[in-house]
C-alpha cells in the first residue's frame, strides 16, 4: 500500500457532486453520518428521493436502484445473485444476508454494489 492509499480523501459539499455514484462516494466516506443506524433501507429511501429529483428536474442519469414502477437493475442483478426475487426490495434484502454473515449491512451494499458496478463496467476502475 502506498502512501497515497493510506491517506483519507477529504469529504465533498453536495454542490461539488453530479452522479449518484459520486454521491455514493460520500456516503461509503462517511456511513454514520448519513444513514440513521447504519440502515440501508434509509440509503434506499434516499435514493428513491434522488431520483424523483431527477425526473422533477429533468436529468437524465444512469441510474441502477429504482425507476417508477421498475425496482431497477441492480435490484435485477442482486435478485441473481442470491438466487431468489423479493417484493421487499434490495435493501431489506441486503440488510438480512448482512445479519446473516454478521456483518454491517452497509458494508455489505458497498461490496455487492462494487461487484455489480465491475460485472457492468468490467473495463473501469
Amino acid at each position: 500500500m502506498t502512501e497515497a492509499d493510506n491517506v483519507r480523501r477529504q469529504p465533498r459539499h453536495l454542490t461539488e457532486l453530479s452522479t449518484v455514484n459520486e454521491f455514493l462516494d460520500e456516503i461509503r466516506l462517511r456511513p454514520g453520518m448519513w444513514l440513521r443506524s447504519g440502515s440501508i433501507q434509509h440509503l434506499d429511501s434516499m435514493l428513491i428521493g434522488y431520483r424523483a429529483a431527477m425526473a422533477v428536474h429533468g436529468v437524465e442519469e444512469d441510474f441502477a436502484f429504482w425507476s417508477p414502477g421498475a425496482q431497477g437493475p441492480f435490484a435485477e442483478w442482486l435478485w441473481q445473485r442470491l438466487g431468489r426475487h423479493s417484493s421487499l426490495g434490495w435493501a431489506v434484502e441486503i440488510e438480512r444476508e448482512a445479519q446473516e454473515a454478521n456483518v454491517a449491512p452497509v458494508e455489505l451494499f458497498f461490496s455487492l454494489f462494487d461487484e455489480y458496478q465491475r460485472e457492468r463496467h468490467p473495463t473501469e476502475g
